[in-house]
């Protein structure tokens, strides 16, 4: 029972992460304005190093690599028929988000989801080594977080719809968590949702976030925009190193 309160209280400190971006309530719409298409190109960075760094090898480790690429294609064939699906419900009126708004949604939900079964295998070994790993998974997730949050407000969100949306799919870790408490081998389970996650992140970054950022055809700004996916990148990679 000692497991399941610290399980708890780490999924929902998780969760909290998400509120992070409050910060940008505060800025102005003209700061915001200027500010958006670098978080998107940041965001891009910070999914495909969570897709390629985290996910991907983490998967391998525990599936064989024939099993691991054939579920990341399902991923990617998943989000794939998910847009054609938000596509075809989408309202046409002038302020409707764009349907990634939404991708993003699913695909940090399994993400976070994911992080709380970890979390929940972690501290079923110890209690030490599920402090240390909710930490790093903590950690990891600050940078992604306000990237996303960028993404919504730019796919058409209002600030405050994108803050409770993003804190919404951020709670899924809570769920994992439980899920993961109840069920011992929950690091198991995880491996099999991994590199449909890593699809997903994929699937958004190189489809719809891309091609959005490089509508810009201001040659510093495109440097500028290839600088923030390349931060991004590395602020995913130093996580993994930092993670051993």
């Amino acid at each position: 029972m000692n497991e399941l309160l610290w399980i708890l209280l780490f999924t929902l400190l998780n969760g909290l992460v998400a509120l992070l971006g409050v910060v940008i309530l505060f800025l102005s719409k003209k700061v915001i304005d200027r500010l958006l298409t670098y978080l998107v190109a940041f965001s891009i960075g910070g999914l495909l190093g969570g897709a390629l760094f985290h996910f991907i090898p983490e998967a391998i480790e525990k599936l064989s690599t024939a099993v691991t690429f054939t579920l990341l294609t399902s991923g990617i064939l998943l989000f794939f028929l998910l847009e054609i699906l938000l596509h075809w419900h989408h309202c046409h009126e002038s302020h409707c988000p764009h349907p990634f708004t939404h991708l993003i949604l699913y695909g940090d939900a399994i993400h976070n989801f994911i992080d709380g079964l970890i979390i929940a295998g972690s501290f079923i070994i110890s209690i030490p080594f599920g402090i240390i790993t909710a930490i790093l998974i903590i950690l990891h997730e600050l940078p992604q977080e306000i990237g996303d949050f960028g993404v919504l407000i730019y796919g058409g969100f209002s600030k405050k719809k994108a803050l409770f949306y993003n804190f919404l799919s951020q709670l899924t870790a809570v769920i994992g968590g439980l899920v993961g408490y109840f069920f011992i081998n929950s690091q198991d389970y995880a491996a099999f949702l991994l590199p449909i996650a890593a699809g997903g992140f994929l699937y958004i970054s190189i489809n719809d976030l891309i091609p959005e950022v490089f509508k810009e055809k201001d040659p510093i700004k495109i440097i500028l925009h290839l600088l923030a996916i390349i931060m991004g990148l590395l602020v995913l990679i130093s996580a993994k190193f930092l993670a051993g």
